[in-house]
């Protein structure tokens, strides 16, 4: 051991205390198809709470000699841990959330490799069976509760936001909190921490002992965005299109605080998948808010939503301005008229399986230099395809910008290049303007900001 490094033997805490020998192979295989380092990284991200770090690649860059091995029990099993950091222990032994979500971690990667095996006949480009693959995993996770009353509120929102910023996001968490709501997030800093915080003192005033803290990641982002202590169900999902409809399926409406690429990313696919006929009708609260000197940033989104996909889009959201207690009513009247909805349907209140999503927003984006300048960001086609594509284009950012796959690829060949309609492209270019501007597209104090795009006017190729 030494300031920043320690080596310790870590038990199970809260699932998976009992592994196959093909589980524990998989996760000792370094191999492509095998698990290691799939685990390790994910394992060395949530060590890493309350680092305030966004990068991926330079987390496991500065970790290399980070490692964590299987050590079979006669009760179960241990995890070694060898140099792992020192800020996940206190008195040599391993804080318990980060122990919890070490093994959330453990529990969902090989639950998720497992499922493609064992289920006969699944197909992972079939939509119905990613949906049924994103309610198993939920599941086995114990996410899904069948007698529980509809109360979890989505919370979205920039992990790279200022005090202000995230201090309002608390107040608006303390006022749910105090309506008995409970709150979903991404399970990072900034937005998605602020809400949960807030509301773990409206819990308490309330004397609410099962509030629930949800947070769902995918792999790919957890290294920039490591679970908050906070989190008391961690749910990591294969990968960002599986991760965005567990939000939508769970949760029973969505807040919307400033934030960056990621955070708009969200608001396309939430507002592509309302926006598709079979769910015009479902109620399905939405709320954008922040402090008044957010009002201009809501009013920038405001407009490029209403240029990009319409009028009908922009009806599928309210805005409120620094009015937290409002914005608690709003979602806690609109839970009201889905628990009647989902009753008079006889669907789910845990799992909303009536929403119908769109293959093109279930289907694995790979961001390349390739896909990213053949996207379909042009207006022959049905809105919600638009959203869908417009999404895919600030995944691509997203995964330029803090993933590790994506920093590579711009590290060696330039930042992705985004074509399309100019009409398209102006609002979007804006509003990407606007996020750098702002310090919305890394973390406050981080090297100065290279752009991972780039704008090329005229057809997509």
């Amino acid at each position: 051991m030494n300031e920043t490094r320690i080596n310790a033997l870590v038990s199970p805490e809260g699932s998976l205390e009992v592994l196959s020998k093909h589980e524990v192979d998989l996760l000792k295989d370094t191999s492509e198809g095998g698990l290691y380092r799939l685990f390790r990284q994910c394992a060395l991200a949530v060590l890493n709470t309350g680092i305030e770090t966004d990068d991926c690649k330079a987390l496991m860059e500065s970790h290399a000699d980070f490692d964590v091995r299987l050590i079979p029990q006669p009760r179960g099993l241990k995890l070694e841990l060898i140099n792992a950091p020192a800020h996940a222990f206190v008195d040599g032994q391993m804080l318990r959330a980060n122990r919890e979500h070490l093994f959330s971690v453990l529990r969902d990667i090989l639950y998720t490799s497992s499922i493609p095996l064992t289920a006969e006949g699944f197909r992972r480009d079939d939509p119905e069976d990613i949906t049924n693959l994103i309610f198993h995993i939920l599941r086995n996770a114990g996410v899904l509760q069948a007698g529980r009353q509809p109360d979890t509120i989505v919370c979205w929102g920039g992990h790279s936001i200022n005090r202000d910023e995230y201090d309002y996001s608390k107040v608006v968490g303390h006022e749910l909190g105090l309506r008995g709501l409970s709150i979903c997030t991404g399970c990072g800093p900034g937005a998605m921490k602020g809400p949960m915080k807030g509301a773990t003192i409206g819990h308490a005033k309330q004397r609410v002992k099962d509030g629930r803290y949800i947070g769902i990641t995918e792999p790919a982002i957890i290294g920039a965005e490591a679970p908050n202590p906070i989190v008391n169900e961690l749910v990591i999902m294969p990968d960002i299109e599986k991760r965005l409809e567990a939000f939508v399926r769970t949760g029973h409406g969505v807040i919307v605080f400033p934030g960056g690429v990621g955070t708009a990313e969200e608001i396309l696919y939430l507002l592509g998948i309302l926006l598709h006929p079979d769910n015009r009708n479902l109620p399905f609260p939405v709320v954008f808010t922040g402090r008044q000197e957010n009002a201009e940033y809501f009013e920038m989104i405001d407009r490029f939503i209403r240029k990009a996909l319409g009028e009908e889009a922009a009806s599928k959201y309210e805005i409120i301005i620094d009015d937290p207690i409002r914005v608690a009513q709003t979602m806690k009247s609109g839970i009201e008229e889905v628990i009647a909805f989902r009753r008079a349907m006889q669907d789910a209140y845990y799992f909303n399986w009536m929403l119908n999503i769109d293959p093109v927003f279930q289907m694995p984006f790979e961001p390349t230099h390739e896909s990213m300048r053949a996207l379909a960001l042009h207006r022959e086609q049905p809105v919600h395809l638009i959203a869908a594509n417009l999404r895919k284009a600030f995944s691509g950012i997203v995964a330029g910008n803090v993933k590790e796959q994506g920093i590579r690829q711009i590290q060696q060949k330039g930042p992705f290049e985004i074509a399309g309609d100019p009409e398209l492209l102006a609002p979007l270019e804006e509003m990407l303007e606007a996020f750098v501007k702002q310090n919305r597209m890394k973390l406050p104090g981080a090297i100065a900001y290279s752009p991972s795009y780039r704008i090329v006017r005229g057809a997509a190729a």
